[in-house]
């Protein structure tokens, strides 16, 4: 007995040492990729324009058939949607009397291509026909002030609806920036709406915070991880990336796609499973940016693409084992410093435009804005406008 005893506990311990080293074997390597990067100019220069739209920030792009994970077509549309946008004429040298900034703008491409023919931008216009925003506050909860700064948005094959996440979002005295998020909102374009959107509807959302003088917002990025956008390992949920602070803390939270409008359907990830509670959300990692994405790499495993710490002169990226985590170090992927032509000038807001990619590739954009931008714009009135770089996988 005693014999049979030291056996089966033998057999147990090996068994158990197996299950660890198969555990061991398949844990994604989080650390390295082997990886190439370089400019995409052509891409940058579709932006670099003299009339109308003529520089923007928060580029998110959206494939309006849903197919987020693989190249446009030449049928497809991809909505481009932005925040402060400036309309008006410029010369190579300065801007000319007249121009305006608005809160938000869209364009349309059509395919996946850089061609100034293909592409056409849209906004507002105010009772006197000038330029406006053309997404403009109107929930219950907004006030007096408020505006829209644009999250990301996709377009949802069970509800046959484009949603994109506004930020309200107002001015005031205090603070380094003269603003601040008030509100989380989401925006609805039902099927084949175009601006200037008359039938969109807007939903005061819960998943904004200010706690201890914290804002955790969600809508930074989306990841849609359905059968239908061509999802590598498809689990049928849409994953919402949100920001937490100056930490820039990383929070997630998930919802079937019929469910997506049922906001007490929504799940936040608290580190170990998905919980109903917002407040519970736990940071899976920090020092990533206000605007993000998530992409899966050719190998199966995922990278999310982010300006270090939100506003800083590097494009980072973190391999992840999932759409929840964990995720691995920093890994930095692109110097912005030649883009900064005078000591004022910023870059922040990297992410990945995956529908517009080549396979093999990834298309990152980040912003480049001034901390002096009336002045730095009349000396370089094309500063204010996307730069695209180009991520090769080996």
């Amino acid at each position: 007995m005693k014999r049979i005893i030291c056996l089966f506990a033998t057999t147990v311990v090996v068994s158990l040492t197996c299950v660890k080293m198969r555990a061991q074997e398949k844990a994604p390597n989080l650390t390295d990729l082997n990886f190439s990067v370089e400019a995409a100019p052509e891409w940058s220069a579709l932006f670099k324009r003299n009339n109308g739209w003529f520089g923007a920030d928060g580029i998110y792009t959206i494939p309006l058939n849903g197919r987020e994970h693989a190249p446009a077509t030449k049928e497809q549309q991809t909505l481009f949607i932005f925040s402060d946008t400036m309309i008006g004429e410029v010369t190579d040298s300065t801007m000319l009397p007249g121009y305006k900034m608005i809160h938000n703008s869209v364009a349309y491409l059509n395919w996946n291509k850089p061609d100034q023919n293909q592409i056409n931008f849209y906004w507002g216009k105010d009772k006197d026909k000038k330029p406006e925003s053309i997404f403009i506050p109107h929930t219950p909860n907004t006030q007096p002030g408020d505006y829209f700064w644009l999250g990301d948005g996709f377009y949802n094959q069970a509800t046959h609806a484009t949603y994109i996440f506004g930020y309200r979002v107002h001015n005031v005295s205090s603070g380094a920036f003269g603003f601040r998020e008030v509100g989380n909102t989401i925006i609805k374009l039902p099927k084949n709406s175009r601006p200037p959107y008359l039938d969109q509807e807007q939903m005061d959302t819960p998943f904004y915070l200010d706690a201890d003088n914290e804002i955790s917002s969600f809508g930074a990025g989306i990841f849609v991880n359905i059968a239908e956008s061509g999802a590598r390992n498809p689990d049928g949920y849409i994953y919402v990336y949100g920001v937490a602070g100056l930490a820039k803390k990383l929070l997630i939270a998930r919802v079937l796609p019929v469910d997506f409008e049922h906001f007490d359907q929504w799940k936040f990830w608290d580190g170990k499973e998905w919980i109903s509670d917002i407040h519970k959300a736990t940071s899976v990692t920090d020092k990533v940016s206000n605007e993000l994405s998530l992409t899966t790499l050719p190998d199966g495993r995922y990278v999310l693409i982010f300006q270090v710490a939100g506003m800083s002169t590097t494009v980072g990226m973190r391999i992840g084992a999932s759409p929840s985590g964990p995720f691995g170090p920093i890994i930095k992927i692109w110097d912005c410093s030649k883009d900064l032509e005078e000591k004022t000038y910023v870059v922040y807001n990297a992410k990945a435009h995956p529908s517009l990619s080549n396979p093999g590739e990834l298309l990152i954009t980040y912003n480049v804005n001034s901390m002096e931008f009336i002045k730095d714009m009349n000396k370089h009135p094309h500063l204010y406008r996307p730069r695209f770089i180009r991520l090769k996988f080996k």
